[in-house]
């Protein structure tokens, strides 16, 4: 998936995680949205991966659900990240920062199902 397509599907779960969970704040305008997006990005690419490797009994012993937790500390850092950038991010506590990474998770799944579908598609065609 191109990386402006999924800064978009990033953002766009940002924001209905803003508008579903009551801890998780947003206030600015589509361009920071798209920045806390990216700063969501960049966390996940190079934190993540380094929080699952050292997690991992954790994520054995839990048959994988501590991957949620794991989605909470980034939406978490991401707060913290754009609180220092003035993006005007920002998530309340651990609960909300895990709800809105239980709705970020599923609204980027969703979205990047149909962005990929769509492609497919279009893929098939051609042949």
């Amino acid at each position: 998936m191109p990386i402006i397509v999924r800064l978009v599907v990033n953002a766009v779960a940002l924001w209905v995680a803003t508008q579903l969970v009551s801890g998780i704040s947003y206030t600015g305008d589509g361009v920071s949205l798209l920045g806390v997006a990216l700063v969501f990005g960049v966390l996940n690419v190079l934190l993540k991966p380094v929080l699952l490797i050292l997690t991992l009994p954790f994520l054995i012993l839990t048959l994988g659900l501590f991957t949620l937790v794991l989605n909470a500390v980034m939406l978490w850092l991401t707060s913290a990240a754009s609180a220092s950038l003035s993006l005007g991010f920002h998530v309340d506590g651990f609960g909300a920062a895990f709800l809105g990474g239980l709705v970020v998770s599923v609204v980027s799944f969703a979205m990047s199902l149909f962005v990929s579908s769509d492609k497919g598609a279009s893929k098939k065609d051609r042949r």
